[in-house]
């Protein structure tokens, strides 16, 4: 049994949940998935989504509730994150905004809403590093990220610009994986290379 913790404090949970479901189905894994909107249960989770939303609303909440330093520890103990959009954000270095309280779990920096706004959202097939075909990858007033530290692996690029790194056990997207059938992005972080041991 695999536990799977979903960040719930803001953004599209359900949708988290159902995608880590179906990639641990693949791999014949029973996937439990808990919402987490307060501390003390980051600790008994194998694996962490941190979805999208609004990245100064997350790191508010997650800063209020405790759980931001619950995150840094599963992150050192060498534990699987998957963070998207805004989560992304959050989990960056640097989002070039005093607003948000950034996680620091991924050496990078982002731009929010590089790609504009609601209304500029798009779909689009995107080379993702060891993927034999496109991932449909989903943008929904994205960020861009702007610069990647030495010990970072650029995984997708949209436009000449990072949209997909891998930073140590976490795996970052500017886009919404979670918003399409595709499990890929959840594979990737979660059970390639044996990543995850049940």
């Amino acid at each position: 049994m695999l536990r799977a913790g979903v960040v719930a404090v803001q953004g599209d949970v359900s949708e988290h949940a159902a995608a880590i479901r179906r990639a641990g189905a693949a791999h014949g894994e029973e996937v439990e998935v808990i919402e987490i909107r307060q501390s003390g249960h980051v600790a008994d989770c194998d694996v962490l989504l941190l979805p999208g939303g609004e990245s100064t609303a997350i790191s508010r909440l997650l800063e209020r509730e405790g759980i931001d330093e619950e995150i840094r520890e599963h992150v050192a103990a060498d534990k699987p994150v998957l963070a998207t959009c805004a989560g992304l954000i959050v989990a960056s270095s640097d989002a070039k905004d005093e607003r948000v309280d950034t996680l620091d779990l991924l050496d990078v920096t982002v731009d929010r809403n590089a790609f504009g706004r609601q209304v500029d959202s798009f779909e689009a097939p995107l080379d993702v590093a060891g993927f034999s075909e496109p991932f449909p990858a989903v943008f929904i007033r994205a960020p861009v990220i702007d610069e990647v530290g030495d010990g970072v692996e650029v995984l997708a690029e949209w436009d000449g610009s990072p949209v997909a790194v891998r930073d140590g056990p976490v795996v970052a997207t500017a886009f919404h994986p979670e918003l399409t059938d595709d499990s890929r992005i959840h594979d990737l972080a979660f059970f390639d290379d044996l990543a995850v041991e049940a």
